[in-house]
């Protein structure tokens, strides 16, 4: 299984160990040290974490559902692959590249959500410089409104240090994928310590008492509770999402059959515990009212560091709480640079490989003659994640989320069981336990995150309006293509 894949150049190089590798730094991004005072507000208090849990139990469903098609359809671009085949004919290369097509906004999205997350620590580190103050110091925020909606739109220091780690990455990933295994390897040993070090910080100096601490009329299942409990799932589905990333790259996978499924329980799995041990541990530590009070407060955006300081001051002294403050600020900003690194690594290779299908501007099939990197997808998304660096954390994650449930993650849950359906006899490396309960309970948990919450419409017509483009491009892609073979 080694060696080039024809017609793609890519080298079959990536191995269980790098594959799960970069699932974890896709996964562990700056979301969980920034989301949890988010999380807790849905809900007004611990019970919260019950978004955490089911958000667990929906990504394995999701994950079965990645598993058993990464297995049967090991190739570059993941989803594309999946849908050409599993929808017959001229709808399924409609929905390939209506997906490629609404990548190209959901990746940058996904890329800029870390992007800030990084720039919002280094606030911790130099608050004069990077927050507060002018257009030319930390920065302004203004409200940009279309119709009745508006986004917040933010420009300053921190935006470009956040534009700034977009550039480091297309840097670093101008290599071949065979020598990235060691800075992978590296990146993801300071993301685990980091974890690491905030559950043992924990268990030393926090009170379980906080944790299942929920206030009277917690569990009253109203209408009040099932809102908050969709707004809870929409951080938690955010914070999850990554284990799919060895999909991407399965034409660059050693016996895919085997390493992808593999790859993706596996980081569901160490990510489940790592953020429900995190979150625990936090609240221990600082108690729910307190964190939930801090919503507009400027240290609530280095939840981390704020966390360290609570925790050793009163043991070690405020000097040196501030500085294992900081110290933990510069590490979640590594943790939130590896997530960035990864993300954008499995992205790119998504337009490359609809290029070279055919269904897709050619451009983006060109893969550097030296370095075996699919350039100018890489940039084109990277370029992109720059312009969203410009916008509010919550609105990124919110039209990221609702862009993917409904133009991927909703297509991919019917289009498995239309193949089963359609192709039975399809070799099937691995199939999905309890089928066909994985997808099906998928659909239901992500239609919920949907609609439960207020306002949820705004997302939906931009979900429907990049449908509507996507789908007058590929319409305006075949007529010229058929004018241009009808003339010859």
């Amino acid at each position: 299984m080694t060696g080039e894949i024809e017609g793609q150049g890519l080298e079959r190089s990536l191995t269980l160990r790098g594959a799960v590798t970069l699932n974890l730094l896709d996964m562990i991004g700056v979301g969980p040290f920034l989301t949890l005072p988010l999380l807790l507000a849905t809900m007004g208090g611990p019970q919260a974490m019950l978004g955490w849990v089911l958000g667990a139990g929906l990504a394995a469903c999701d994950g079965l559902v990645w598993a058993e098609l990464g297995a049967a359809m090991p190739e570059a671009g993941g989803t594309y692959a999946y849908l050409g085949k599993m929808f017959p004919g001229q709808w399924g290369r409609w929905l390939s590249f209506l997906f490629v097509f609404q990548l190209c906004f959901s990746a940058p999205l996904s890329v800029a959500s870390g992007c800030i997350g990084l720039a919002q620590y280094a606030g911790f580190l130099a608050p004069g410089w990077f927050s507060g103050g002018t257009l030319g110091s930390g920065g302004v925020v203004h409200a940009l409104h279309v119709g009745v909606y508006s986004f917040g739109v933010t420009a300053g220091r921190a935006t470009m240090l956040a534009i700034a780690a977009v550039v480091l990455a297309v840097v670093l990933l101008y290599r071949r994928l065979a020598k990235m295994g060691g800075l992978s390897t590296g990146m993801l040993v300071v993301v685990l310590g980091t974890i690491g070090w905030s559950i043992v910080t924990g268990l030393l100096h926090g009170h379980w008492s906080r944790v299942v601490a929920v206030p009277a009329g917690a569990w009253h299942l109203d209408h009040g509770f099932f809102v908050g409990l969709g707004s809870a799932m929409l951080i938690a589905t955010y914070d999850y999402w990554g284990y799919y990333n060895v999909t991407f790259l399965g034409g660059e996978t050693r016996n895919p059959g085997r390493t992808i499924p593999r790859a993706v329980l596996i980081s569901i799995g160490i990510v489940a515990v790592l953020y429900l041990g995190l979150n625990a541990s936090v609240l221990s530590v600082m108690g729910a009212p307190a964190m939930i009070a801090t919503q507009g407060v400027e240290a609530r955006r280095a939840l981390l560091s704020d966390f360290m300081q609570v925790a050793y001051a009163p043991s070690l002294g405020v000097h040196a709480g501030l500085w294992l403050g900081r110290l933990a600020a510069v590490l979640v900003m590594v943790t939130a640079f590896a997530s960035v690194f990864s993300l954008l690594l499995g992205y790119s290779r998504i337009p490359f490989a609809a290029a070279r299908d055919g269904n897709f501007p050619a451009v983006f099939g060109k893969l550097h003659k030296t370095r075996g990197v699919p350039y100018v997808s890489l940039l084109v998304l990277a370029g992109g994640a720059c312009v969203f660096c410009f916008f509010s954390l919550a609105d990124v994650i919110a039209a990221l989320v609702v862009l993917r449930i409904l133009l991927q993650f909703g297509l991919q849950h019917v289009g498995v069981m239309v193949l089963r359906v359609r192709r039975p006899e399809m070799r099937r490396p691995f199939r999905m336990w309890l089928y066909p309960v994985p997808p099906l309970l998928a659909l239901l948990g992500f239609g919920y995150i949907v609609v439960s919450r207020p306002n949820f419409d705004r997302e939906v017509l931009l979900a429907g309006f990049v449908a509507m483009v996507g789908t007058i491009v590929f319409l305006g892609r075949r007529l010229r293509t058929s004018g241009g073979a009808a003339r010859a």
